[in-house]
């Protein structure tokens, strides 16, 4: 699992494993724009049902500039899930810098209507051609 998923963060029993991926042919250098995907896998190493609720980003570019980005659930969707499930999503993030990071936290409700936050480790967003 740690050889495919580059950084990993757990609270309160929810693991947050990130695979970022650098898309060379959605990417247009000259034009200023680097592109990647990330996987994410959400796991659910408790002892009860939680439902991811909300998403915030914090973006920072190579410039240091961030952009904070906040939602509901991820890609359309609250998933709910109970012990020992996982939740796997893929997603997207441009940048006008050819490297920065991400990171952030999930909003979590348990049945009892009590929320927490789970942490997004950051992970970095390095192009190829860049990377030292």
């Amino acid at each position: 699992m740690d050889s495919f998923f580059a950084v990993s963060a757990t609270t309160e029993g929810i693991t947050v494993r990130v695979s970022p991926n650098f898309l060379v042919e959605q990417s247009v250098p000259a034009q200023g724009r680097w592109f990647w995907s990330y996987h994410i896998r959400i796991e659910n190493g408790g002892d009860e049902p939680v439902q991811l609720m909300t998403r915030h980003w914090r973006i920072t570019d190579g410039r240091g500039m961030i952009n904070h980005v906040d939602g509901d659930g991820v890609v359309g969707e609250q998933p709910v899930l109970r012990p020992g499930e996982s939740h796997d999503y893929v997603s997207g993030c441009p940048l006008p810098t050819p490297s920065g990071t991400m990171e952030g936290q999930y909003r979590f409700v348990r049945e009892d209507g009590s929320t927490f936050l789970a942490e997004i480790p950051c992970f970095t967003l390095v192009a190829p051609a860049t990377a030292r």
